[in-house]
């Protein structure tokens, strides 16, 4: 890896002092904006980012590790009393405990950072340059500014498939079995029960997880000769627990025949809407069968319990510190990982299935 820029580099670019690019990073405000843009410019041109600290400074080294991944909180979880707890332990709860317990195996630290927001300097910059390699979750950090961070660290990209092509084909990348796992447990659904009418509930465009959900999805459908939409029958704003509830009341008022199973794109709108169905009157699975997906605590403490695919959430955070340490250590010199983790199907109740 070549030597990073230092402060001096971007001073001698901007053609302005060490204190005014001091200032632009601390304090932003201080620093007009034509010399702000300035020093911004020149920072992006040599792929430099500011470390956190004076030993930082000197030694390259943090003893931190990073992971940046966008603020998907529920709401309705947030506003929950503390025996709730468990409705919060959604999907990047589980990726932090995993790569924290990897990091402190390593002897490094893990700093996290969530609802990034550009500005003069986004909250990815300033992580990155605390720390000396860096974690984040797909389609969280614009591309090119990822480009830039990864000429400095080791970055590890998480969830999804690979995207921005040749630019970011040096990156490792860790992903989990999506397409698979919505196949197998959509097959069960057509197969094993007998089902036919299927209303998919998500969003396909906005996450990369998610869409492969939906194109294992079709794949189920079309295999087995069962109509299919191209797109989800129902999208929704936020996967949460009250928008799970809302496609379940909405697609139970759209008129004709009653869906047999709600195919949800992950756990929490599923729980929302077997909290609605009942509120309804209506039996699951007697009445209409409900699935998730990801395999988050709450999945099993709900009545019935949720058949869901179990993604290795722990797993994941583990391996990205895994390869972030080996690429620091030097202990892993060569070509990019592309790792690619196994799903469970997990069969419950409120499928038909027993535990």
């Amino acid at each position: 890896m070549s030597t990073a820029p230092t402060v001096y580099d971007v001073a001698g670019r901007a053609g302005v002092s060490i204190a005014t690019v001091s200032r632009v990073y601390r304090s932003p405000d201080s620093v007009r904006a034509e010399t702000r843009e300035r020093v911004l410019a020149a920072a992006r041109e040599l792929g430099y980012v500011p470390s956190g600290n004076a030993q930082g400074l000197a030694s390259r080294s943090t003893g931190v590790l990073g992971l940046c991944f966008p603020d998907y909180s529920d709401p309705d979880t947030e506003a929950a009393d503390a025996e709730d707890d468990d409705a919060a332990m959604i999907y990047f709860d589980q990726i932090i405990r995993g790569m924290e317990r990897a990091a402190r195996r390593h002897g490094y630290a893990l700093l996290i950072a969530a609802s990034l927001k550009d500005g003069p300097e986004s909250l990815a910059t300033k992580v990155a340059g605390r720390v000396d390699g860096f974690a984040v979750l797909a389609r969280t950090v614009p591309l090119a500014e990822l480009e830039v961070i990864s000429r400095r660290q080791p970055v590890v990209m998480l969830a999804g498939p690979r995207e921005g092509g040749e630019r970011l084909d040096h990156l490792d990348h860790i992903e989990v079995a999506n397409h698979a796992g919505q196949r197998e447990l959509t097959r069960h659904l057509l197969a094993d029960h007998g089902l036919r009418r299927l209303a998919y509930v998500g969003f396909a465009e906005d996450s990369p997880d998610v869409e492969a959900r939906f194109r294992g999805f079709q794949d189920a459908c079309r295999d087995a000769g069962v109509p299919v939409r191209d797109e989800p029958d129902l999208r929704v704003a936020m996967m949460t627990q009250a928008e799970g509830a809302r496609a379940a009341d909405a697609l139970c008022e759209r008129g004709g025949p009653l869906p047999e199973a709600l195919v949800f794109a992950n756990d929490q709108m599923a729980v929302g809407a077997l909290h609605a169905l009942e509120r309804r009157g209506l039996e699951v699975p007697e009445d209409i069968v409900v699935t998730g997906f990801d395999g988050i605590p709450l999945s099993r403490l709900v009545r019935p319990a949720l058949t869901t695919v179990h993604q290795p959430m722990l797993r994941m955070g583990e391996a990205a510190a895994d390869l972030l340490v080996s690429r620091l250590n030097g202990t892993n010199t060569g070509d990019p990982e592309s790792l690619v983790l196994p799903v469970t199907l997990v069969r419950r109740g409120s499928c038909g299935c027993h535990d």
